[in-house]
């Protein structure tokens, strides 16, 4: 079980999360909407505490973290449980695609460098990229680029993946080959919290959709009642907007 009580954040005088609570089962992926600027991307970074949320508390299966009173322990405990997938990518430039998904493993998890590196093949032979290993960053496309930031998330083998807006930085032909890796993820029923601008694979793969507003959830069901019978204004304007 993952919970999000009461979270509130805030940069300045500027609110940017007014007590967020959101419950994720095992398996769930849960698809968060909304325009820019509405927290959704801090609210991912709060979960694995990136960010740090001034109120609210944090549980995801044995660990649990008071944003308020916490010891380090307590929040590398949590991180533990989370891979975290950026929209920039965030590879290591000077290590190639089977290092940067070993990277971790060996100095988070301090595994051996020869079983992180047997590890990490393993994964890009997962993600369709068996034959990039040796690559590096720069001879990547940033669709290869993102599905090595996500074999890099796979590798802890976390209770919730974090998607931070994935597709947000590609060109329009490599937002395919990420979403189908997302969703041969979700076959897999890998938990996700997904923060994407990509309605249709909201449609698709999302078992709840959360639309968010002004640092406040607004509205949350199944895809179909989201989409297609929207009962907030606020909903009813974004929707009416990103379908011109």
């Amino acid at each position: 079980m993952i919970k999000i009580e009461n979270l509130h954040k805030s940069f300045g005088d500027t609110l940017v999360l007014s007590g967020i609570d959101i419950e994720v089962k095992k398996g769930e992926i849960i698809v968060i909407i909304g325009s820019s600027g509405t927290g959704k991307s801090t609210l991912l970074r709060c979960v694995n505490f990136l960010e740090q949320a001034d109120k609210g508390i944090i549980t995801i299966g044995d660990a649990t973290v008071n944003a308020e009173k916490h010891t380090k322990s307590d929040v590398i405990a949590l991180r533990r449980k989370t891979g975290f997938v950026f929209q920039n990518y965030a590879l290591f430039s000077h290590l190639t695609a089977r290092q940067n998904i070993a990277e971790g493993l060996i100095t988070v998890r301090g595994w051996k460098k020869a079983e992180a590196l047997k590890e990490a093949q393993q994964i890009l032979d997962e993600i369709g990229l068996s034959d990039k290993g040796d690559s590096y960053p720069a001879a990547l496309s940033g669709g290869q680029q993102q599905r090595v930031g996500i074999g890099r998330a796979m590798a802890f083998k976390p209770e919730l993946l974090l998607f931070d807006e994935p597709t947000s930085a590609l060109d329009p032909e490599w937002v395919g080959e990420v979403l189908a890796l997302m969703k041969k993820l979700a076959i897999a029923h890998q938990t996700m919290l997904v923060v994407t601008h990509e309605m249709q694979f909201a449609k698709e793969v999302a078992d709840r959709v959360i639309y968010m507003a002004n640092g406040e959830i607004v509205e949350q069901g199944s895809p179909n009642e989201l989409f297609n019978n929207p009962q907030s204004p606020q909903l009813k304007k974004f929707l009416n907007q990103i379908q011109r």
